[in-house]
């Protein structure tokens, strides 16, 4: 019993001795108001990188440069609340969902894509975010804010400079035919989508399907009206939607191969059943089919837009220059920052490396 109970106290004092390494202070930013940097904070953006790049742990090195790169961003931030910057919840929401929608494909609210996380992992938005960046979802986004801030005041001291970035003729053709062969269209299909949520009541949901698909077959004109109703989006989904024949999209529709491969044997003016999945009763209409086919230059890039390969070259060629330019102001600015009076580095040296010892 002595044993143990000794073995239980050296554990204590253990995790006593873990916890206060974690509170231990790195630095302090003190531009416009006080804020320490401590090592738990460190640790929570080096896992964020190590999830982000795959990587088991970053050698000293690097933590130290993570550390670096939290002055920095501590030091902007403050420059630019001194400056009465600031971005609103609602911004940090939307930038938080952009990030989902885009690998979805749809839009999506908080609650649809807590939702959809419950139904296809059984986790909970906050712990898959954990899972996924490292960060709690409330930490996730504060980091999210932080870097809208900061975007937002580099922009403001570098506005003419980030603006006159722009792709030339000759980068924008050079990138096409080095990469000529990536600008495909797989076969895609224009479908009239409708989906009906089960939520509490499965034979309510089915009958509401049932109802819209009666309407629809027996007026192909029925669709605008079934787009246009209040009832899309809140007892129903419908609207049209680009299909191409890969296995992602049919894990983004919730359906198998065998059901995506069905649809392509089908022509346009076709009216499918309501069908159920875990989530919804559904069904859809064949609009119009887009064969595959290598694209070329002058080509638009998704099928009833209006935006060419030439013009997405363009802008995303242009982007990666102002993004490179970005982060070599918002660096030149965080180092006119840096000075004794604005930053207090606590640990320094082998005191520092002891500190980022972890594994």
């Amino acid at each position: 019993m002595k044993k143990f109970s000794i073995g239980l106290l050296i554990f204590f004092a253990a995790l006593g001795a873990f916890a206060q390494s974690d509170l231990q202070p790195l630095a302090v930013v003190k531009l416009n108001k006080s804020e320490t940097i401590t090592v738990k904070q460190l640790k929570t953006r080096a896992n964020f990188i190590q999830k982000q790049y795959g990587m088991e742990s970053l050698p000293i090195e690097q933590k130290q440069a993570l550390l670096e790169n939290l002055i920095a961003e501590k030091l902007i931030t403050q420059a630019a609340a001194k400056e009465g910057l600031s971005v609103t919840d609602s911004q940090v929401d939307d930038a938080f969902l952009n990030t989902f929608s885009q690998q979805l494909g749809t839009r999506v609210s908080e609650a649809q894509l807590e939702d959809l996380i419950k139904k296809q992992t059984g986790k909970s938005l906050d712990d898959y975010i954990k899972e996924y960046s490292g960060m709690s979802k409330s930490e996730y986004k504060a980091y999210l804010k932080n870097q809208l801030i900061i975007q937002q005041y580099v922009f403001s001291k570098k506005q003419s400079e980030i603006q006159a970035l722009a792709a030339t003729d000759e980068e924008i053709r050079n990138a096409y035919e080095m990469n000529k062969s990536t600008f495909v269209w797989n076969d895609m299909m224009k479908l009239f989508l409708v989906m009906v949520p089960k939520g509490s009541n499965d034979m309510a949901a089915r009958a509401l399907a049932t109802d819209l698909r009666n309407k629809y077959k027996g007026d192909s004109k029925k669709l605008e009206e079934i787009k246009n109703s209040n009832e899309n989006g809140t007892n129903y989904r419908a609207g049209d939607i680009t299909v191409a024949k890969t296995a992602q999209q049919a894990q983004q529709l919730g359906w198998s191969i065998d059901k995506l491969n069905e649809l392509f044997g089908k022509s346009a003016g076709y009216l499918s059943e309501v069908t159920e999945t875990a989530s919804d009763f559904q069904f859809y209409a064949v609009l119009k089919r887009y064969d595959a086919k290598m694209l070329s230059i002058s080509d638009v890039v998704q099928p009833e837009t209006t935006v060419t390969v030439y013009d997405y070259l363009k802008r995303n060629i242009t982007s990666q220059k102002q993004s490179l330019y970005f982060t070599e102001a918002a660096q030149e600015i965080s180092k006119s920052l840096d000075i004794p009076s604005n930053v207090d580095r606590k640990k320094t040296g082998d005191a520092l490396k002891k500190l980022l010892n972890w594994q």
